[in-house]
């Protein structure tokens, strides 16, 4: 596809056509590709590696690409990778796009282009010939944006019209796969390029556009690489001689040289705007890491406010790069607070990045603060559709619109749910059908239960809706809960451990699990499910209570979980059919303690049988009975007990019981 603009244009028609005429996706990077505009040689290992990266950084990234949109220098040399990309693409859609911008006059044949009707089809055949400044158009972009200048004589035309383009996608927000909304990074990668090219540099600079400069791949990239190494030697007698090396075949007046050297001083005076990146030095690290890393350092030289930083925090999460968040965002030049990291931390969870999560929690995100039940109830309605969870839900939520219907007699269909899709309400009752009572009260307001049951018009006493601006009373169980559901269990194992009553929340994740294996249908998640080693979790961590402290550890299991409505955790591992659970040591020993009872579990079972036909021998010591109870006025012994989540909770009281 191609559109005809004339060089006067505003850029925002030029990028509305491409978004609503031509149904582009919004690119979440824009790489503009500036280089030689003649042909040059380029050692094949460079171009191949360089290939390889570029396309990789595009691919991962959903990248537009900005080229001269002719069969020439720079561009022939990286565009050819693009279209391979597409060919060897399963996918409809293309990953990476590339648009061509170049001038009419430029163009060799251009009079088959200047001669078309509006939406008809043009065949225009490209070729390796020239025409003396005319090149062909190069066939392996996908869309094409040919500029007519208004006069003949008209300098620069294209160029000023591509570098204000640039300027207003910059400026323009877009969403990657989450909630969160970046402006849009628009980065130069200058590969060789001759005289020319620095005023081009000098003009995107002015446009605050960071540049990334491949050292070793000749001409003017080479001239900039030696001096942003040594800025001292930027006099006109050195940067003649790097000219004469670099364009031998022209020559250059003491005048030019003069320029030249102004502007490379103007150049290397943005230093916060250049990355200078060589594969032969720097050939392990990744093309799309060094293109991040030149957003960040842009960023991080103009301010050192949070705030400046989300959006290259957003395109960090975006990328899954983890590594340059952690080396290059939170290495300690920024204070990060809570509140910062609330969009990222929303993204990170929805797009399943527990790395991130991970990452923002350790650097100063509260997630006592950040869990609403708003924001739960957000995650719940972000859920895939291919998800067994959201069939689940579905059906609840079919249920409450029945039931509403019934109870107003209004038919609820035609009407626009305002609402969000799923409610925590059809949530807990998902929870409900799988945990019974271990979820009793979950996503309901219990403060108002007394004053309900006071009430004459309410007897039942029946909790009331939940504030959805009230803060998560226990956020790690929440998130866990909702990591398990959606089988997410790399996630879900970092929220295990970070919350409380975790022998009971493995339990209960087990039982989860196992229910919904029994529903799915897809043999993979079906497979996961099982494959969950939540049972091994629980069994380790009580083995680890068990070698500590036996009593301890056999209280655990009979104490009433407050997170889990009060159930325990035999009372769980009962309803899971936890098998290896039941056959720990620890836990043998308990039931058999239960089972004895009173008696000592040394007496041997021939004892048993003859006070069983012989019952006045249970008055003698022929059997024996543990010691008596200590008097009332004595503390029981661990009585108050420390719980794994350091909260000291009361066993075995009549408190509880209630």
């Amino acid at each position: 596809k191609f559109m005809k603009v004339q060089s006067t244009i505003h850029p925002g028609i030029i990028f509305e056509v491409i978004l609503n005429k031509w149904n582009l996706p919004a690119p979440n990077l824009v790489i503009s590709l500036v280089g030689g505009e003649e042909d040059f040689q380029m050692k094949p290992w460079l171009r191949d590696t360089l290939k390889k990266g570029f396309i990789k950084a595009a691919e991962s990234t959903g990248a537009w690409i900005f080229t001269s949109a002719l069969r020439v220098g720079v561009t022939r040399h990286l565009v050819q990778a693009v279209r391979d990309l597409a060919l060897a693409s399963t996918s409809s859609t293309l990953s990476v796009i590339a648009i061509g911008i170049a001038s009419l006059r430029e163009i060799q044949h251009r009079e088959i282009l200047e001669n078309t009707k509006s939406e008809s089809l043009v065949h225009y055949q490209s070729d390796d010939s020239t025409q003396g400044p005319l090149y062909s158009l190069d066939h392996n972009h996908s869309h094409f944006i040919l500029v007519e200048h208004s006069t003949a004589e008209e300098p620069d035309g294209t160029a000023k019209l591509r570098l204000a383009l640039e300027k207003h996608i910059s400026e323009q927000r877009t969403g990657y796969g989450g909630t969160g909304s970046i402006e849009i990074p628009v980065l130069c990668l200058l590969v060789n390029g001759g005289p020319g090219t620095l005023e081009r540099i000098c003009s995107g600079l002015e446009n605050s556009a960071p540049w990334l400069i491949l050292a070793g791949s000749g001409g003017t990239a080479d001239i900039l690489a030696s001096f942003m190494n040594d800025p001292q030697l930027i006099i006109p007698e050195v940067v003649e001689k790097q000219f004469k090396e670099k364009f031998p075949a022209e020559s250059f007046s003491w005048k030019d040289i003069l320029h030249w050297t102004v502007t490379i001083q103007n150049i290397i005076s943005h230093q916060h705007l250049l990355t200078l990146h060589n594969f032969e030095q720097d050939g392990s690290e990744e093309l799309d890491t060094v293109i991040l890393k030149a957003l960040v350092k842009a960023c991080k030289s103009q301010s050192q406010e949070a705030q400046e930083y989300l959006d290259e925090l957003k395109l960090a999460v975006a990328w899954n790069r983890v590594d340059i968040a952690k080396s290059e965002i939170f290495n300690g030049d920024v204070e990060w607070k809570s509140c910062d990291l609330e969009e990222v931390m929303m993204d990170a969870l929805v797009n399943n990045k527990p790395e991130f999560v991970k990452l923002f929690i350790d650097n100063g995100a509260n997630i006592y603060e950040f869990l609403t039940y708003s924001r739960l109830q957000r995650l719940y309605c972000s859920i895939s559709q291919k998800c067994l969870l959201y069939e689940l839900l579905l059906k609840k939520h079919e249920e409450s619109k029945l039931t509403l219907t019934g109870l107003t007699g209004q038919q609820q269909s035609d009407q626009k749910d305002t609402c969000p899709l799923f409610t925590l309400t059809e949530v807990s009752r998902v929870l409900k059908d799988f945990l019974d009572d271990a979820c009793k009260g979950f996503y309901q307001d219990l403060r108002h239960e007394g004053k309900k049951k006071s009430d004459k018009m309410n007897t039942k006493g029946l909790p009331g809706p939940l504030d959805m601006n009230q803060k998560s009373e226990n956020p790690w169980r929440d998130l866990f809960v909702w990591a398990v559901l959606q089988n997410r269990h790399k996630m879900a194992n970092y929220f295990w451990a970070m919350g409380q009553e975790g022998v009971a929340s493995a339990l209960a994740a087990c039982k989860i699990l196992k229910e919904m294996s029994r529903l799915e249908t897809e043999t993979k998640a079906a497979c996961i499910m099982k494959e969950a080693k939540y049972e091994q979790l629980a069994v380790e961590l009580f083995s680890e209570c068990y070698h500590n402290s036996e009593e301890r550890a056999f209280a655990l299991l009979v104490r009433k979980n407050q997170y889990w409505s009060k159930t325990t955790c035999l009372q769980l591992a009962t309803e899971a059919d936890a098998k290896s659970f039941f056959a720990h040591d620890g836990v043998q020993a308990f039931l058999t303690k239960i089972w004895w009872g009173d008696m000592s579990t040394s007496t041997q079972i021939l004892k048993l049988i003859c006070a069983f036909w012989c019952p006045f021998l249970i008055y003698t010591n022929f059997i024996s009975f543990s010691e008596e109870k200590k008097s009332k006025n004595e503390p029981e012994p661990f009585r108050e007990l420390d719980s794994l989540d350091s909260e000291r909770t009361l066993f075995f009281s009549k408190e509880e019981d209630r």
